[in-house]
């Protein structure tokens, strides 16, 4: 039996490497995981939330370079490593872009940037403020390869950043719909009865009100916020999984081995998750990659009514939100690359579903 289990396993592992989108998308899926885990790592900006605004460069375009000058606060955070790489830095210091400066024997004179083509302040401040150190240390050419927001942030650091809350709010919603879903299924479609009739009208209920209005409904009863958008997106779509669950275990629950396990005296608990749930998973399992990409998509409309993940915090809803208005004043590029994140997201996950509905089809 296990032999047998065993070679299914290989044959279906087999067929899934035979697909080149389906491979494709495996490796890009674990690209965006290792982007979203390591975002301060990777961002130019690694402030949290990659929150460093200069006003002065707003909007600029991808490609746009400027000579950066960073005045040192002086405190001492003692943040730790661990904090840095998965968090982001807590920066006190002052960037101030600046088109030319001139060190003299205590002065530093620095001009500041200024857009379209105005002359920009002339300011002076003393060469203390540098703590005693070479001032030319703290001007340095910074490029803003994906250009800049409408607050002067760096693009590129706010889409790697905000890869997180798309990526990590797939695996939660899935989880909770997995645990919600498959129980309810499984006492649906195992019992029947009365308790199939009950657990049936709830999720008749639940599927009868439109998934984004019942989310902004949860969301607003538990408060806007990062979590919270997780476990509202969570709670509607175990629905599906349930359904699925529960069609399975009705069409499996009379053959030979389940009959075989309730002769051997296994109570209902065993029977379900040992003999019936690893044979039912495969359905379970491509709908799972389908719930990913749908809590994707809802997430980002959630930010996008500015009901999501809350400012500062960085999200492909909320840049779109953002910028969608700039896509006719010349400046798309604003909306369509956090746009093209997350179209590719969500395509990848529905490639690598179709490619894992194909490997685990028996028949086929």
């Amino acid at each position: 039996m296990s032999h047998t289990s065993h070679s299914l396993k290989q044959l279906a592992l087999q067929k899934f490497k035979k697909n080149f989108w389906g491979v494709f998308s495996f490796y890009f899926i674990v690209l965006i995981g290792l982007v979203s885990i390591f975002a301060y790592v990777m961002a130019p900006d690694n402030s949290q939330y990659a929150n460093q605004m200069h006003l002065s460069i707003h909007s600029k375009k991808p490609g746009f370079a400027v000579s950066m000058l960073t005045i040192p606060s002086g405190m001492d955070l003692n943040q730790n490593i661990f904090d840095k790489i998965f968090f982001g830095k807590k920066n006190t210091d002052t960037e101030i872009p600046i088109t030319s400066f001139i060190i003299t024997k205590d002065t530093l004179t620095y001009t500041e940037y200024a857009s379209d083509g105005l002359e920009g302040v002339e300011k002076n401040m003393s060469l203390s403020a540098f703590l005693n150190n070479n001032p030319q240390d703290f001007i340095k050419q910074k490029t803003f390869l994906f250009g800049t927001d409408k607050y002067g942030r760096d693009l590129l650091s706010r889409v790697l950043v905000g890869a997180r809350i798309s990526f990590f709010i797939g695996f939660v919603a899935v989880f909770i719909s997995l645990v919600i879903g498959i129980f309810m299924g499984s006492v649906a479609g195992y019992f029947g009865g009365k308790i199939d009739a009950f657990i049936m009208w709830i999720i008749n209920v639940t599927w009868s009100i439109p998934t984004l209005l019942l989310v902004i409904a949860i969301t607003l009863a538990l408060g806007k916020g990062f979590w919270q958008v997780f476990i509202a997106v969570g709670l509607t779509m175990w629905v599906e999984v349930a359904r699925v669950v529960r069609g399975q275990i009705i069409s499996v629950k009379e053959m030979q081995y389940v009959t075989a396990a309730r002769a051997l005296g296994f109570n209902d608990f065993r029977i379900i998750t040992k003999h019936i749930l690893p044979n039912i998973m495969a359905p379970v399992i491509v709908i799972s990659a389908a719930n990913f990409a749908s809590a994707i998509l809802v997430e980002s409309g959630l930010s996008f009514l500015g009901i999501g993940a809350q400012p500062p915090m960085a999200s492909w809803g909320a840049m779109i939100k953002d910028h969608y208005n700039y896509i006719i004043l010349g400046k798309p590029f604003l909306a369509i690359i956090p746009g093209l994140c997350i179209m590719s997201l969500v395509m990848a996950f529905m490639l690598i579903g179709n490619a894992l509905r194909d490997a685990l089809d028996v028949k086929g």
